[in-house]
């Protein structure tokens, strides 16, 4: 609301004095304003949508709705510096006299001013309640400070030294625009399309995880974005093969619950990997198995492994780095040496990916 207040104030007064002064760098600059006030209504609605609560048609709630309104305004402020840019051009093969006035510098100065403030102010804003559409905002408005103080500085330098630079400075500024409305996509694209989630996450909730004193071994944390802080997912742990199933489910129940309270992390599925206790030959196999799979560059971890010793078979996971290019190759490779050393077991194993840190 506040941004829809300044911005519209600030695209009248920019308008009004570029129109009079014949400046088409001011002029733009008010329409960047403009464009930033239906940035700001977008936000709001964005926000009321979002928050909406489940339904029986949207059983994970509207978080997402968030990412399409950041969208939103990428795309209109890309369209503002494509607009900007052409009626520089058409500025720089038909050049006009600006006629700046004190009044008209003194507006343009406080415009600075103003934009650096809400700028900072609505950034702040969205950090604190994780918005990305609040973020571009103040990324932008902060921007529009950048381009306003360079309308001041292009007016000092005609007052002064009779070089008019309004149209070449009116399209340096639409490229600004255009490549800060291209980063914001990329951006809220990429949320979209599911990106990888913060390591520092991750991490931390792996770690509250192995705090439970049954627990050796947190693996496989997939996390679903399902719009700001609002996260589902689930996790493998080792746990000792000794455990019985009530056992396991006032575990699994602890888990979840002690992950939500601290990470906000809704954990739908808490599988488990058991860990051979009762042998140390058990203990001998699983090292040497480690030492032949890590052997390999891209590997990243093996885990899950467990050996049945009367019955000859073995089963563990491999996580092999999402950079490698062949990775069902090295993969194959890897199986093929585990059942060389043991050709009496029946080795099973699954090739997994770093999805997570």
């Amino acid at each position: 609301m506040i941004g829809i207040i300044v911005n519209v104030a600030l695209a009248a007064f920019k308008a009004l004095v570029g129109l009079v002064s014949g400046s088409i760098a001011i002029v733009l600059d008010a329409v960047n304003n403009l464009s930033d006030a239906l940035s700001s209504l977008i936000t709001i609605i964005g926000t009321k949508l979002a928050g909406k609560p489940a339904d029986k048609k949207h059983p994970y709630g509207h978080g997402r709705i968030e990412y399409i309104s950041a969208m939103i305004i990428a795309v209109i402020v890309l369209y503002a510096g494509v607009t900007s840019l052409k009626e520089s051009v058409t500025k720089i093969v038909h050049p006009e006299v600006p006629d700046y006035t004190t009044v008209t510098l003194i507006i343009v100065a406080s415009a600075v001013a103003v934009k650096i403030l809400l700028g900072g102010y609505v950034k702040k804003i969205g950090k604190e309640v994780n918005s990305d559409s609040l973020i571009n905002s103040g990324e932008d408005a902060k921007l529009d400070a950048v381009i306003s103080a360079s309308t001041l500085a292009a007016a000092f330098v005609y007052i002064f030294f009779h070089i008019s630079l309004e149209a070449w400075l009116g399209a340096v500024i639409s490229l600004v625009i255009i490549k800060s409305g291209i980063g914001m996509l990329q951006d809220t694209v990429s949320s979209v399309l599911g990106q990888r989630v913060s390591g520092s996450l991750t991490k931390a909730i792996k770690k509250t995880i192995c705090e439970e004193p049954e627990v050796s071994g947190a693996y496989d944390l997939i996390l679903h974005d399902y719009g700001p802080d609002r996260f589902l997912g689930s996790v493998h742990c080792e746990v000792p093969d000794y455990m019985t199933a009530d056992q396991l489910d006032v575990l699994t129940r602890h888990i979840e619950d002690k992950v939500f309270q601290k990470h906000h992390v809704i954990l739908t599925a808490v599988g488990f990997y058991a860990v051979n206790t009762r042998h140390d030959k058990a203990a001998e196999i699983r090292d040497d198995v480690r030492k032949i799979v890590m052997n390999h560059d891209n590997v990243l971890q093996m885990h899950g492994f467990y050996v049945e010793l009367d019955e000859k078979q073995m089963r563990f996971d491999v996580v092999i780095d999402l950079e490698e290019k062949d990775r069902r190759g090295l993969f194959e490779r890897i199986l093929s040496e585990v059942r060389a050393a043991y050709p009496d077991y029946n080795v099973e194993a699954n090739m997994d990916a770093n999805i997570s840190d």
